[in-house]
This record gives C-alpha cells, sequence and structure tokens, in this order.
C-alpha cells in the first residue's frame, strides 16, 4: 500500500467492477458492447492489480495493472487516472506500486506499449524504448 496526498494505492483481488469500468471508459478503451461483469475475472486473473483510491471520498480516481506468468516476464497494463486527477502523481504512485510488487516478486522484465505522447512519464520512471522491436497486435480476420 502506498499513501500520498490524500491519494491511497492498493493492491487488490477485487473491486467494483463498474468503477473500474469508468476508468476504463476514462481510458478511452471499453467498448459499451463488453458485460462489466467479466471485469472480476479481469482483475483477479491480473498478476498485480492496483487502484488509487481518494481517501477523502473513497472513490477509485485510478488503476493500472500487470500481467505476468510470476516467473519472467511482465506486462505493464491498462493505467490510467481519472481527467481531474491527472497531474498529481497519482499515474507514478500507481507504476510504482506495480513495479515494487513486480520485483519483489522475481519479476524483473518489465515491459509495457505506451500510447502517443506519454514516452517522458515512462522514461523518468526508467523505461527506455525498445530498439529494433515493434509492437504489434493479432487481427484475426487478416489470418
Amino acid at each position: 500500500m502506498t499513501e500520498e496526498a490524500g491519494i491511497e494505492v492498493r493492491l487488490v483481488y477485487v473491486w467494483d467492477v463498474e468503477t473500474i469500468a469508468d476508468l476504463y471508459r476514462a481510458g478511452g478503451w471499453w467498448d459499451e458492447r463488453w458485460d462489466p461483469a467479466n471485469l472480476a475475472a479481469l482483475i483477479a486473473g491480473s498478476f498485480a492489480f492496483a487502484v488509487a483510491i481518494d481517501r477523502a471520498t473513497g472513490r477509485a480516481v485510478g488503476m493500472g495493472r500487470v500481467i505476468s506468468d510470476g516467473v519472467s516476464d511482465g506486462y505493464v497494463q491498462d493505467l490510467v487516472v481519472l481527467p481531474g486527477y491527472r497531474g498529481r502523481g497519482i499515474g507514478t504512485m500507481i507504476l510504482s506500486a506495480l513495479l515494487d510488487y513486480c520485483t519483489a516478486e522475481g519479476v524483473a522484465w518489465i515491459a509495457l506499449v505506451a500510447e502517443p505522447g506519454t514516452e517522458p512519464f515512462y522514461t523518468a520512471l526508467g523505461f527506455r524504448k525498445m530498439e529494433e522491436h515493434t509492437p504489434m497486435r493479432w487481427n484475426p480476420q487478416d489470418r
């Protein structure tokens, strides 16, 4: 658990799925055809799932997760902070909690795919562009 400036970051195994769906919406990553109930499995199935909570309101204002086998590689996914809370170091708190957990568990090869324009945030925390590597995503229609 990390606390700072009225914000607490917790690693969790369960959380209110409607709240998490709202965070995905804030990140622009939610498709309204999806069922929020499926987020319970997403949270439980993550190697680490962090929620940033405004201690004054009890409201979740940010989240992030790591997917991993728990032995070698870890991948940061879905790091988002609600717009009204950005610029306060909450994203750094979430990512630091995730990185601390991974390294404590022996997972030290950690990567992510950054959205354009977010590179300075990640480089300030030790991430570097992987030269000669290209992020790719499978498209089943092209198979």
